[in-house]
């Protein structure tokens, strides 16, 4: 036997095998029983899955201390933790992770009424061990080789280095997460505070981009990630925690039944394996990084650890470009020039209506935006309209209380961006072109026609 340090053991947690653990009970006693759920907390403490009051709870309540035996399921090496029981956490990040990775095992074994989480029990881990290695053991192949995640991490960093707007350091995240690991499908959120609602900006490998489809805080590991502020892993498929389709707002008014305005979720119909990292910067939660895939156990502890340094790089410089919006490339320039060169063809009217309860916008009886990103888009019709304007800067955008902007981490980059691609992918004779340090225009293909409905 050796000591051994237990970051060495975390592959052990991952829940392909149940660990057995024995207790003693108040008269001495021994009981020994198999534990669905061993979360790693940190270097000195793991977490056991409160699920029964039985005889191993009821041990552990009279008397703190037990052992714990883990095998590793890819060199079959047997590790002995000795604990000693601290306290339950009912509430909480490792619960709620806890919970999300237990509904997973339950669906998958078929027993999701039976896997309730009750409690997360804390340890500390006194004395760790690895035990002598058996000749099978020592027979298995070697498993398949995984990206070094130091490598996986400077090249990230680089790119995200390198990126001058919020959306060329969204694209620089996906492109890393899809070249460096191999990750197929991925999307990027950004937490709009104000409404406590996460929406897509940006996603990689679906059908649909989803851009602007929305998930509330809490609301699936997207949702919980974002509201505990802590990475959710699932490795098997899972109902409990499957991100369900967006929650729809209810509209009143001719044509706006709620239907009308859920932009479809781009996820897998059937994921085995989910991943959603929060984008934290100075203790403030700007968004979540999701993958996710249809095999099982796709994504292990050391893909969480890359995606939660990464996310970590994204969440700051989302935060730096909001406060100093940078200046537009080479490329940007040449293509707004080349925009302003070409005269827009006439095209047929365009009829827009906005609802003023929540700044839904509608073009053609079809739903476009809403929110803040469809306020914005209603003043620069207004103003283009009314003023005949056809430029605009982020700072009036900022000073303009009609949009209701939050007064701290307004993402207006973030804004600007969601209706930029919306407008792209579904109103194409509406554009907007960076033209310069927080500068654009917008610019609209024939005539536009504007119903503002007070419901």
């Amino acid at each position: 036997m050796s000591a051994v340090d237990l970051a060495e053991v975390r592959p052990c947690l991952e829940g392909a095998i149940p660990a057995i653990m024995a207790t003693t009970a108040a008269d001495g006693t021994p009981n020994v029983a198999y534990i669905s759920q061993v979360y790693y907390v940190d270097q000195d403490h793991v977490a056991l899955s409160f699920q029964f009051f039985n005889k191993t709870r009821q041990n552990l309540l009279a008397h703190p201390r037990s052992t714990l035996l883990v095998l590793n399921p890819i060199n079959a090496v047997f590790y002995r933790l000795h604990l000693r029981y601290l306290r339950t956490e009912t509430e909480g990040p490792v619960f709620e992770s806890m919970k999300a990775q237990l509904a997973g095992i339950a669906s998958h074994t078929g027993m999701a009424e039976v896997f309730r989480l009750l409690g997360s029990d804390i340890h500390e881990v006194v004395e760790l061990e690895r035990l002598p290695q058996e000749p099978l053991a020592e027979a298995l192949p070697a498993p398949a080789p995984r990206p070094n995640p130091l490598v996986v991490l400077r090249r990230g960093s680089a790119r995200l280095s390198a990126a001058r707007s919020l959306g060329a350091a969204l694209e620089a995240t996906l492109d890393t997460l899809e070249k460096e690991l191999g990750v197929r499908h991925a999307m990027l959120l950004i937490l709009d505070a104000a409404t406590q609602r996460l929406y897509t900006v940006a996603s990689r490998g679906y059908a649909t981009s989803g851009v602007g489809s929305e998930i509330a805080l809490g609301d699936g590991v997207i949702g919980v990630a974002a509201r505990e502020r802590t990475p959710v892993r699932i490795g098997h498929m899972t109902s409990a925690y499957r991100y369900s389709r967006a929650m729809r707002d209810s509209l009143l008014g001719d044509g706006s039944a709620a239907a009308s305005t859920d932009i479809p979720y781009p996820g897998l119909p059937e994921p085995h394996s989910q991943l959603a990292v929060p984008l934290l910067a100075a203790d403030r939660v700007n968004g979540v990084l999701f993958v996710e895939s249809p095999v099982d156990m796709q994504f292990s502890f050391e893909d969480e650890d890359v995606l939660v340094a990464l996310g970590g790089q994204l969440g700051m410089a989302i935060d730096l470009m909001q406060e100093a919006e940078a200046p537009c490339t080479e490329e940007e320039l040449e293509g707004a020039a080349a925009a302003a060169a070409t005269p827009l063809a006439a095209g047929p009217v365009l009829r827009v209506r906005r609802y003023r309860s929540n700044d839904s916008v509608f073009v053609n009886n079809t739903y476009l935006i809403k929110g803040v990103a469809g306020a914005i888009l209603w003043k620069l019709l207004q103003d283009r309209q009314r003023q005949g304007r056809s430029e605009f800067t982020n700072r009036e955008l900022r000073l303009d209380a009609s949009l209701r902007l939050p007064d701290v981490a307004d993402n207006l980059e973030a804004r600007l961006l969601l209706l930029h691609r919306r407008l792209a992918e579904q109103c194409p004779q509406l554009r907007i072109h960076k033209t310069g340090r927080g500068c654009f225009r917008f610019e609209a293909q024939g005539p536009v026609e504007l119903e503002d409905i007070a419901a």
